[in-house]
């Protein structure tokens, strides 16, 4: 009896031909998968050659903090420092530079930037050039230029120079609104200054609050120090974003990178070209988040739109008519969805010209024209002294002695209603009601007095929550204040 299996072929005819056969299937069986990677995975070689030549390296000379009259590194410094992609948290790493004595000047880290025209605009990030010197670009072919600054934009990290040059390679700007989650794109950059590298990743999400002025792209796109500036770009080519950011806990890439869209950025350098700045509206209010808690309490439904803390005294809204407490929801045809989005959309229009806020106040909407004023410095809106009650306090049931308004303090607070609050404690001192508050409503119930704020107290089933606005000095918020169990 034969051991030979029964699957193999006897002769060697059949083995040659079995063999072949064998060979021509694994043939076939490795092309398959290439055949399919080649389709799957894009190809960014024409990308670069198009777009890379467009892209430059920067690298500034500044005097030292000490010599610019600073105090050296503070926490906050660091902080930046390291948000922004210049050097590494402490303790890890190589540590910062220690600023040179004075009058001396040190160089900063490579950075990168992109060429808008052929006469020598480049675009990179403002906290690139903010505080040098001196300024060189490097083209991708070696050529050198000394640059002047242009403008510098801050509060968008934005910032445009000039080197003088003919002919130059630039980049093509694309339409952020079609950009989509999950598309591929690349960065090119100069990552601890090796110039011209090249990065790819996806778009991971579009429109991301990181509480700046402007929304943000995010990608996974490596991203290092010396990036900054650089140009995000699409498949098409187009340049879609200015790098600007990381997420990390190591100075280093972690996954995630912020880029400034292209749209924002070109409407600042626009400004900064005509002008050398940029001007921005602005109506006077210091303004906090909605909650949901706060929304279902009050009536508004959803969490939506920018509760007013407090009003510039004699600024655009207070002459209009907002008040603390007030939640603005639309400016003109545009709808306020959170509260980051309100200083964006009143920032975008021209300083003088008149819009219609719409605000929610007291459980019904109303609207206020405001004429937009020019966005000079950062406004503090500033506390109102606190003055003694002097009328007798009435107890309520919420724990808070409460005594109408004299009217120094009507007039210190810049109100004409509201009860002010002598003691408190239990379920209203939990809920950080704090004495000399000022109580503006109950229940969006405009509160005009002590009696009738115990009366409608009185009526209230004493099992549920309260929603108070209260104004703290010259800060006004929603507080929810839960009865005993």
């Amino acid at each position: 009896m034969s051991t030979t299996p029964t699957f193999l072929p006897r002769s060697p005819a059949q083995r040659l031909a079995h063999a072949m056969l064998a060979l021509v299937f694994c043939v076939l069986a490795s092309a398959a998968p290439a055949a399919g990677n080649a389709q799957g995975l894009p190809d960014f070689t024409e990308l670069v050659e198009k777009v890379g030549p467009a892209v430059v390296n920067i690298r500034t000379i500044e005097r030292s903090r000490q010599a610019r009259g600073g105090s050296g590194d503070s926490e906050d410094e660091m902080a930046e420092l390291l948000r922004r992609f210049f050097g590494q948290p402490p303790g890890q790493q190589r540590p910062l530079p220690r600023p040179l004595p004075d009058g001396e000047a040190q160089q900063r880290a490579f950075a990168s930037g992109f060429i808008l025209t052929p006469d020598g605009f480049v675009l990179t990030n403002a906290h690139v050039i903010d505080g040098a010197q001196e300024v060189t670009v490097t083209l991708a072919d070696k050529r050198e230029f000394k640059a002047r600054t242009i403008g510098i934009d801050k509060r968008s990290d934005v910032a445009l120079v000039k080197i003088e040059g003919s002919a130059l390679p630039t980049v093509r700007i694309g339409d952020v609104s079609k950009l989509k989650v999950g598309e591929w794109v690349i960065a090119i950059g100069s990552p601890f200054g090796l110039e011209s590298t090249v990065t790819a990743g996806i778009v991971s999400a579009k429109s991301r609050d990181t509480g700046d002025l402007l929304p943000l792209i995010q990608t996974d796109v490596a991203i290092n120090p010396g990036n900054s500036g650089g140009p995000l770009i699409n498949m098409r080519g187009e340049v879609v974003g200015i790098n600007s950011q990381i997420y990390s806990r190591s100075g280093g890439y972690m996954g995630i990178s912020f880029a400034i869209p292209i749209d924002e950025a070109t409407r600042v350098s626009d400004q900064l070209r005509a002008s050398g700045r940029v001007i921005r509206g602005r109506i006077g209010v210091v303004i906090d988040p909605v909650t949901r808690e706060v929304a279902e309490a009050i009536g508004l439904g959803k969490a939506t739109g920018a509760l007013v803390r407090s009003v510039e005294s004699g600024g655009p809204a207070e002459k209009a008519g907002v008040e603390p407490g007030d939640i603005i929801t639309r400016v003109d045809s545009r709808s306020v969805d959170s509260s980051v989005e309100l200083p964006r959309i009143v920032g975008n229009i021209k300083p003088g010209t008149k819009a219609t806020l719409q605000v929610f106040r007291r459980g019904s909407t109303r609207e206020f024209a405001v004429t937009v004023a020019e966005f000079d410095v950062e406004r503090v809106v500033a506390r109102a002294p606190e003055t003694p009650a002097k009328p007798t306090p009435v107890t309520t049931s919420i724990g808070i002695a409460v005594s109408d308004l004299n009217d120094a303090q009507k007039r210190d607070a810049r109100t004409k209603s509201g009860v002010h609050v002598d003691s408190v404690d239990g379920p209203a001192a939990r809920a950080g009601i704090r004495e000399n508050d000022i109580i503006l409503s109950l229940d969006n119930v405009e509160v005009t007095g002590a009696k009738q704020f115990e009366g409608l107290l009185a009526k209230l089933d004493k099992t549920r929550p309260v929603t108070l606005l209260v104004r703290q000095g010259d800060v006004a918020r929603f507080v929810i204040v839960r009865p005993n169990r």
